[in-house]
């Protein structure tokens, strides 16, 4: 093939999995009996949303505790302010002694102390009954519920109350190379910036559809996972029609458009110790020559950034089986001294 400019949009899929914006598993922060369950499974709920009912009664008990000591702290305090109130006239009058009246004063900070703690029992109390009611804190759709009316539970438990997913966006989990975020990163000038030049994504479903909305790249991770070399990408889509379910899988295609550019099939190409070669047919016979391809690639094609110029021409398949000096004869003749193809 003899190699000229064109414009090429290279489509690299990716393998993906997918999450809903927010996955939120909801624990109960008090233990005790489950005595209402007030969502039905898979059901759409509202930030707020009460889910779960736990056992009020011991954290009413409790919260009326915490109101009593808190009245006989303030009457405590109200008693040892009087008491203050009268040391500090007698020893105006020198009645009593220094020692008397800093002992009234210390008893009146001792008062205060014990007010102080039990306001703060008496708000811990609030929020434990508080707490009793299990509510959303996003909006999304249930998950399964695995306990019922009657189940012990406690914030310790192993498996949540409940998922909640706020899936009207989801998120398309993917993972790119090293090589490849580099290429975007000089391409770009800088992470940031190649980041903001990241086309639409097309999605295709596990079934092998393809979804109908686009979606858009919006974060790269800026840690390389030392275990595989990659760097992981996330592609924001909507999901107004609730097709994306969280927890499921995909690929993702990412277009690479580049005009004026040479391509030519990976058949004509062979590596050697990880660079990559076409054979040049020069003078009519062949030369392995090094060339340095874009790493984003559609797995059928490559981009060649340099090493060819217009107008060369190349063997298009079978590289690997080939070698210098072997003659090609656009005839199909056989040429003196050499082999054929």
């Amino acid at each position: 093939m003899q190699v000229v400019l064109s414009n090429r949009t290279l489509y690299s899929t990716y393998a993906a999995t997918i999450q809903g914006k927010q996955d939120v598993d909801i624990y109960p922060q008090v233990s005790g009996l489950i005595t209402a369950i007030c969502v039905e499974e898979g059901a759409e709920v509202k930030k707020g949303q009460t889910l779960f009912v736990i056992d009020q009664v011991p954290y009413r008990a409790a919260l009326e505790m915490a109101e009593a000591n808190v009245a006989s702290a303030e009457a405590a305090v109200a008693t040892a302010r009087m008491t203050v109130d009268s040391k500090e006239m007698l020893y105006e009058e020198r009645v009593i002694s220094d020692f008397d009246l800093q002992s009234a004063r210390n008893s009146l900070s001792q008062q205060e102390a014990t007010l102080a703690q039990a306001r703060a029992e008496l708000t811990d109390a609030q929020n434990n009954l508080s707490y009793t009611e299990v509510k959303s804190p996003v909006d999304g759709t249930a998950g399964m519920i695995p306990y019922r009316i009657g189940t012990l539970v406690s914030s310790s438990i192993s498996n949540p109350l409940v998922s909640v997913s706020d899936n009207k966006e989801m998120h398309i989990y993917f993972s790119m190379t090293e090589k490849q975020i580099l290429a975007l990163t000089r391409r770009n000038g800088s992470l940031s910036n190649a980041l903001a030049a990241m086309p639409e994504v097309e999605l295709v479903l596990s079934d092998n559809s393809h979804y109908t909305e686009k979606g858009k790249v919006d974060a790269i991770s800026g840690i390389i996972d030392t275990k595989t070399g990659s760097v992981t990408v996330r592609a924001t889509f909507p999901n107004t029609e609730r097709v994306l379910l969280s927890g499921g899988t995909g690929r993702v295609l990412l277009p690479y458009t580049r005009e004026n550019c040479i391509v030519i099939p990976q058949e004509a190409t062979f590596e050697l110790q990880d660079k990559v070669f076409v054979y040049k047919i020069v003078n009519g016979v062949t030369k392995s020559t090094m060339i340095t391809v874009s790493p984003i690639n559609n797995g059928q094609e490559y981009i060649v950034e340099s090493g060819l110029e217009l107008g060369d021409v190349i063997i298009a398949t079978g590289a690997g089986i080939l070698r210098d000096g072997i003659s090609v004869g656009v005839d199909s003749q056989v040429k003196e001294g050499g082999e054929t193809l």
